[in-house]
């Protein structure tokens, strides 16, 4: 500031309010600073809100490498081997004839050489990896050394024969290098423990698959030399891979046994089935018995029993494909899979030997299975005899054939080569029973035996040509067996299953004996009485009571045929075995049978009223019988609703009798319906007071009163309608009476519209004769009137509606 100002010129310019004024400035200011503060705070806590409700972001995974090191090593290493041996086969394929004798030999082993030398240092400093990678080379290396060898040295032999030696002293050249490496790093132990290299030996065992084939393809051998060839290396797999520790090994091994003991099975298999003569079924079958001795072998030094049991299967399948190639040529063609089941039940002797439980438990599977093929080879002609005697339902009574296969054959033709199926049948269910009878599973074996002993006797009469009586009765005799052992078995599968086969083959029978009259007569009536004893002594009775009704039905219905009587006239014949359903079933005191026997004897009823459908006059007697039945049946206390059936099988006999009669009135038809109902509904109201009249005469009335009210509008006559009327009247009145609901109604509604139908005309007349004015004014007063005495009209119906209600 200037000098020259004075101190009077500066407290002129200095302006400093009074205390008073200072202070309310201070305060302002504070006042300012504090709301400031508080919006600010108040932000800051609406941020931190924000803050924390905001999901927070996961921070990202971090990158994992997608392979890992030995991996990457692993792949370096095979991709290396690989680049370096197809560098060498190149350079043996297309530089080769550029070097002289001399060079030729010297790059060869100097190479290999180096390269099977090379893994020996690198196991030293612990490279496995790269030591495994560059033997791998080395071994490459051998085979074009001996590749060279021969486009050098010996162009002019036999490629095949040299490919055999070759790839025989390879394998043993690579065997020799794998196990002399851990003698080489002078770890002995490890060598024989584990071996420093995983590759030689699983390669010469490789290499060992080839000479004896290719031995056998270079001197010419024939199928069976090279069957052998192939058999005999499976052999050395077999033991390899049950010998050696090492998994590789054993690996490979297992692959080759697998491989080359397949092929070998294929091959013999093949010889042995088309062998024309002993000498060649013979052969072949040595080639599978050796086959077979391998299995066997496995089976009994195999580790696990799952192996152990699937090998002797295996085993055991070759040994009867081997032995029943040979009786195959021995025997007729017939009697071919009689061969081999022979050889299967003989192969059952073997399992009762001294033999390991997993061995002896793959031989009877294999049994098993010839035996189970055998039976299926058999079941063309159990269909036949079973089901073609069903084509006999196409021509009843055309006349008896000469034998009984001509009789089962009417509809399907007789399978080749089945003259040995009752054999074969009869063969495995004596075995099944024999070599499972001290074991757990008897009584599954005495089921089958039963089902394989009834096929043999079903198949038996036809495949021996018999003739036709004999047959029917040797098919009436195994029913009749069937019967007998379903009534003195055990278990109850067993009597289950007898049961059924007797029902089958009484089908089977049934269709049979309709080749001529006295046949099926003679059928049906041996078969009814079979199953009414067998329903008196053999459980469960339902299924025999059944059954000997259905047949009574059928022989019913032959019979009425065979007497040339009419289908009507037969069905009161049929109509004997209801009523003796009913007769029988009053008897009863098992529930279930008792119930069988109705059920049975209403399709009984079904079939006559089927009979007679074409005879008017006859259906109605026959618903009438009908109904007769069922009214007996309802007498019994547990069998009233059955009433119900016989009134209307009555209602039902009377309707068709009047439509026979050509009665067109429909009162006929509905009066013997109402009548009834009515009466029912009487006595069900003084049984039960509180039922109410719609169900006890509703029913009853509405039968008659509709129809005929619809009949009466259609009628031209005035007596229907005045009889209808009086009618509806009467009902009305009684309603009225007996302060009952329903007839009060019913009666009052039908007597109106009778009423109305009989002043239709007259009310047509009127309306033609009154000027077109009066009926829009009739009806303004009707409403004036109704609008006047509305209250009075809501209480009169009121009224009304208490009197009615208090109505039953």
């Amino acid at each position: 500031m200037p000098c020259a100002v004075t101190r009077t010129t500066l407290q002129g310019m200095t302006h400093i309010p009074p205390p008073a004024e200072e202070l309310r400035i201070l305060d302002g200011e504070l006042r300012q600073l504090d709301a400031r503060r508080a919006l600010l705070l108040t932000r800051r806590a609406w941020l931190i809100g924000v803050l924390h409700s905001a999901p927070v972001p996961p921070p990202p995974p971090p990158r994992r490498p997608e392979t890992t090191a030995p991996s990457v090593q692993n792949v370096l290493l095979v991709l290396g081997g690989i680049l370096l041996t197809v560098a060498a086969i190149a350079f043996t394929l297309v530089s080769w004839g550029h070097l002289g004798i001399t060079g030729r030999a010297v790059v060869l082993a100097a190479v290999t050489l180096a390269a099977l030398a090379t893994p020996v240092a690198l196991l030293r400093r612990g490279l496995r990896s790269t030591a495994e990678s560059v033997a791998g080379l080395g071994l490459a290396l051998t085979v074009l050394d001996a590749y060279a060898l021969h486009e050098a040295a010996l162009p002019g032999a036999n490629g095949t024969a040299y490919a055999a030696l070759a790839s025989a002293v390879l394998a043993g050249v690579w065997a020799a290098y794998g196990q002399g490496l851990g003698a080489l790093l002078g770890r002995p132990e490890r060598a024989a423990a584990r071996l420093p290299l995983r590759l030689p030996l699983p390669a010469a065992l490789v290499a060992v698959q080839f000479p004896l084939l290719l031995w056998a393809i270079a001197a010419g051998a024939g199928p069976h030399t090279l069957t052998g060839a192939l058999l005999t290396t499976a052999a050395f797999d077999t033991v390899v891979a049950l010998r050696v520790s090492v998994r590789s090994v054993r690996l490979v091994a297992a692959v080759g046994a697998y491989g080359m003991g397949g092929w070998g099975v294929l091959a013999a298999g093949r010889l042995s089935f088309e062998a024309t003569g002993p000498s060649a079924a013979a052969r072949a079958a040595a080639l599978l018995a050796f086959a077979a001795v391998i299995a066997l072998g496995t089976a009994w030094r195999a580790p696990r029993v799952d192996l152990a049991v699937g090998t002797a299967v295996t085993g055991g399948l070759l040994l009867v494909a081997g032995l029943g190639g040979i009786l195959r040529v021995s025997l007729p063609a017939d009697w071919t899979v009689v061969g081999y089941l022979v050889c299967a039940v003989a192969l059952l002797t073997v399992v009762r030997g001294p033999l390991p439980e997993p061995v002896r438990l793959g031989l009877a599977w294999a049994s098993g299975s010839v035996q189970a093929l055998a039976v299926v080879s058999a079941l063309p002609p159990v269909a036949v005899a079973l089901l073609g005697p069903a084509g006999w339902a196409g021509r009843i009574w055309s006349g008896a054939p000469s034998d009984i296969r001509a009789a089962v054959t009417a509809g399907t033709p007789w399978p080749p080569d089945a003259a040995t199926a009752p054999l074969v049948l009869a063969v495995v269910a004596g075995v099944s029973v024999w070599a499972l009878r001290t074991t757990q599973w008897r009584p599954q074996a005495m089921t089958g035996a039963l089902v394989l002993g009834w096929a043999t006797a079903l198949v038996l009469p036809a495949t021996l040509e018999l003739p036709y009586v004999v047959g029917l009765f040797a098919l009436g005799l195994t029913a009749a067996t069937a019967v007998a052992v379903a009534a003195y078995a055990r278990r109850a599968p067993t009597a289950y299953t007898a049961t059924a086969l007797a029902l089958i083959t009484s089908v089977s029978l049934s269709f049979l004996s309709l080749t001529s009259r006295p046949a099926t007569l003679g059928v049906l009536a041996a078969l009814t009485a079979l199953f009414a004893v067998a329903a008196v002594k053999v459980r469960p009775a339902s299924v025999w009571a059944s059954t000997s009704l259905a047949g009574a039905t059928a022989l019913a219905c032959a019979a009425g045929a065979a007497a040339g009587w009419a289908p009507a006239h037969t069905a009161l014949l049929v109509l004997v075995v209801p009523c003796g359903a009913a007769l029988l079933a009053a008897r009863l005191d098992e529930p279930g049978t008792t119930t069988a026997v109705e059920v049975t004897g209403s399709v009984a009823g079904l079939v006559a009223v089927g009979l007679a459908v074409t005879d008017p006059p006859l259906l109605a007697l026959v618903l009438a019988l009908c109904g007769v039945i069922a009214a007996g049946t309802a007498v019994r206390a547990d069998r009233r609703s059955v009433g119900y059936a016989a009134t209307a099988l009555f209602v039902l006999a009377t309707w068709v009798r009047l439509g026979s009669w050509g009665v067109g009135a429909p009162e006929a038809y509905t009066l013997p319906v109402t009548v009834p109902a009515l009466l029912v509904g009487v006595v069900r109201r003084r049984r039960d007071p509180l039922a109410s009249s719609w169900t006890a005469y509703g029913p009853g009335l509405a039968a008659t009163l509709v129809p005929s009210l619809l009949t009466a509008w259609g009628d031209a006559h005035w007596l229907r309608p005045l009889l209808l009327g009086a009618a509806a009247l009467l009902v009305t009145l009684l309603g009225a009476r007996h302060r009952l609901r329903a007839p009060l109604l019913l009666g009052g509604a039908v007597l109106a519209l009778d009423a109305l139908h009989e002043l239709a005309p007259y009310l047509v007349q009127l309306a033609g004769v009154l000027p077109r004015w009066l009926p829009p004014a009739l009806a303004g007063l009707v409403l004036l009137a109704v609008g006047a005495t509305y209250e009075q009209r809501i209480r009169d119906a009121r009224r009304v509606r208490e009197v009615l209600g208090r109505m039953y």
